[in-house]
């Protein structure tokens, strides 16, 4: 365990020490194929010495506040592998919390149309589609690089068919497709609430993906929600993943456009996180 406990104490110069111990662990196992267990028997010590600068230049990059998931270049979603680049948000722990209320609602043969607005990576869609296999999923996002990330993962799943369309939710097609669940983790952040971000978020993940402005911060949901309010069929679903200090006021818009059973719903750590709705018959 001689390198693994080097690395930890390196990065326990910035990190904490049970986070630095968590990020040498996923080093190892996502890296170089060692679990836990592995570690505890000594196997870092038979790395090679190619591996130990590997293991070394990642040490350096997280002390660079670049976020693991970028390094390794992967990271895990709804049980499935996704790669990822900058030019997609990396999926996080509450969207696919997200995910799981849209699984929920769908029936084990459900056969609908399924839109993603903002796709990113692609984990949205992909895993609703490997979810629910009857489902025609599609994913749209503005952002040509995250829709690269994203037809990569596409590449990797082709059994999901998830059809990807670069499209702008602010200037949405004038078409007369129809969408049994329209899901969507859009920019939420406030331009102010970025002095409360972590580096490895601020210096590293897509802006364009994460801020809104002060004074127009639900300008995405009003966006989704006008554009659902003619493309989801009759009793169709909205599922939003929203920012924790505006569930009220991102309720309120839902409401208003139209929608009934609107209702806000806390994460697994109790933070107002979504806000599901349903189109009216």
């Amino acid at each position: 365990m001689k390198l693994y406990r080097q690395m930890v104490d390196d990065l326990t110069r910035m990190y904490p020490e049970g986070e630095a111990r968590a990020l040498v662990r996923r080093m190892f196992e996502d890296g170089f194929g060692l679990s836990q267990t592995d570690v505890l028997l000594g196997k870092d010590s038979e790395l090679s010495a190619d591996d130990i600068v590997k293991a070394k230049e990642i040490v350096n990059r997280l002390l660079h506040h670049e976020p693991i998931q970028y390094i390794l270049g992967s990271t895990l979603f709804c049980g499935h592998r996704f790669l990822v680049g900058r030019g997609a948000l990396i999926p996080r722990p509450e969207t696919a919390e997200l995910v799981e209320r849209a699984c929920s609602y769908a029936t084990a043969d459900f056969s609908g149309a399924i839109l993603d607005i903002g796709t990113g990576t692609g984990c949205i869609a992909l895993s609703l589609a490997l979810a629910l296999p009857g489902a025609r999923v599609t994913a749209w996002d503005v952002s040509p690089e995250a829709l690269a990330v994203a037809r990569r993962n596409a590449d990797l799943y082709p059994e999901a068919g998830v059809v990807l369309e670069q499209t702008d939710i602010l200037a949405p097609p004038a078409d007369d497709r129809l969408w049994q669940i329209i899901i969507s983790n859009p920019p939420y952040v406030r331009q102010s609430e970025a002095c409360q971000m972590e580096q490895n978020v601020l210096q590293h993940e897509p802006h364009q993906a994460l801020f809104v402005p002060d004074d127009d911060p639900l300008r995405f949901y009003r966006a989704i929600g006008c554009y659902a309010l003619s493309h989801l069929a009759d009793g169709g679903r909205l599922f939003l993943e929203i920012n924790q200090a505006l569930g009220a006021e991102t309720s309120h818009l839902i409401e208003k456009l139209g929608f009934c059973d609107v209702r806000v719903e806390t994460d697994s750590f109790g933070c107002d996180r979504f806000v599901v709705a349903t189109r009216n018959h």
